[in-house]
């Protein structure tokens, strides 16, 4: 049985125990609870009423961390049953910790599991990975793997060099990694006459960032590849690799059932969104069966849409494609802009470009005077056709309604990575108020 899909009930029972199990175990809920007006278990009652409680954001945590707690107050377990402890990248001041005791690395490997399975691959199959096991969450995905039957072989990253020896020596079936560093590799590949088509790899398996579904970056890694891609998405404060695509890529389907809830809401209002098809909005995770450290209707900051009509392969859950993150988002004359969203209409200009961009803010802050500048690198060995410039501009305006800048740069221009790429530069913005 697929168990990615749980009746509601069965979440509601544990939901409720879960939320008992705040009052009992997690100071920082306790509070928040009875501050709110829930005076206990029975106050906040079921699923159906959860758009009650308050909201967690990152920030919230961040606060609640003190010396003698660096993990913070919402650690709802002993230290001594943890069994691992991840960090975010700490790139806003100190790394947040997420704990995780045995059941709940357990619960993460089974979401994963489901999320990578969805893809058709096979036990048996070889499989790279490039995700470094630590101290990052992602690591966790790791071991989902072995439970799925693969040959792993975890190469990291930071040598791409050693990466594509792998490639040509192991000859595995799958490369799991971001869709910048597949496109990265592309171009390493082919600046050294390496036909990456003919390799052995016959499937991508995408994440760590926006652009997986991309439509002109997937037909590009697709091609270059010979290889099909599909998507995974999750969130290292909640579980990662939470959505995961199936072959028939409509959408990554959600694979936490039973284990983590979650609710589409309007990221400015915080009003509930109904989980209709073609639905938009911010994802909101809670927790239905964690013991260190659980959230409770945790931001997610991921802007998604959501699919509900049947997936002919037959799965029932949700899907959604991610069109970019809120805390990213620009906003230019009152249009908001997702980084993501602007890349994927220049992508659309390919071969003439090769789908590296840069975009870079005047200002600090999301509000943006127009034009925008971007800056859009041309493909390998292209010249840039009379009026290129001028035709992306007017695209992104008539697709996404904003007004852009574009200067064209030579292939090579901006820098590349072997993890995530950085749309936005603010190094030329000024404080706002500020004249230039």
């Amino acid at each position: 049985m697929n168990r990615a899909t749980i009746p509601a009930d069965e979440n509601d029972a544990r939901y409720r125990a879960q939320i008992a199990y705040l009052f009992d175990r997690s100071p920082f809920y306790r509070e928040r609870l009875r501050a709110a007006g829930f005076a206990g278990p029975e106050a906040v009652g079921g699923l159906d009423a959860i758009t009650a409680l308050p909201f967690t954001e990152k920030d919230d945590l961040r606060r609640s961390r003190t010396p003698e707690n660096a993990i913070g107050a919402h650690l709802a377990t002993p230290l001594s049953e943890v069994v691992r402890i991840y960090s975010t990248s700490g790139t806003t001041g100190t790394p947040s910790y997420i704990p995780l005791t045995k059941p709940d690395l357990a619960n993460w490997i089974t979401i994963s599991s489901r999320s990578y399975g969805a893809s058709g691959l096979a036990a048996g199959e070889s499989i790279i990975s490039t995700y470094n096991a630590g101290p990052f969450a992602a690591g966790a995905a790791l071991d989902a793997f072995t439970a799925l039957g693969l040959c792993h072989i975890p190469i990291g990253s930071g040598n791409t060099e050693r990466l594509m020896t792998a490639v040509d020596l192991l000859r595995p079936d799958i490369i799991a990694l971001t869709p910048s560093y597949a496109l990265h590799l592309l171009e390493w590949a082919a600046a050294r006459g390496i036909d990456t088509a003919a390799s052995s790899v016959h499937r991508l398996m995408v994440a760590g960032e926006p652009g997986g579904g991309e439509p002109a970056l997937r037909a590009r890694l697709q091609e270059g590849w010979g290889a099909q891609v599909t998507e995974a998405m999750g969130i290292g404060d909640i579980a990662v690799s939470l959505w995961g695509e199936c072959g028939h890529r409509q959408g990554m389907h959600f694979s936490g059932g039973g284990i983590i809830h979650f609710e589409l809401i309007d990221p400015a209002t915080g009003a509930p969104v109904p989980l209709e098809d073609g639905a938009e909005g911010e994802l909101v995770y809670t927790h239905l069966n964690h013991r260190a450290a659980p959230l409770l209707r945790f931001r997610s900051r991921d802007h998604v849409r959501v699919f509900t009509a049947p997936c002919p392969c037959g799965r029932p859950s949700p899907r959604i494609r991610c069109l970019g993150r809120t805390d990213d988002m620009l906003i230019v004359r009152g249009v908001n802009l997702y980084p993501s969203a602007l890349r994927e209409v220049i992508g659309g200009f390919t071969p003439a470009v090769s789908g590296v961009i840069s975009i870079r803010p005047q200002a600090k802050g999301p509000k943006q005077a127009p034009p925008l500048p971007v800056v859009v690198e041309l493909a390998e060995g292209a010249d840039a056709p009379a009026g290129l410039a001028e035709a992306i501009a007017r695209k992104v305006r008539e697709t996404l309604v904003a007004t852009v800048g574009i200067r064209l740069v030579p292939a090579g221009s901006l820098p590349r990575t072997d993890y995530k790429s950085k749309l936005v530069d603010w190094s030329e913005a000024r404080e706002e108020g500020r004249p230039q």
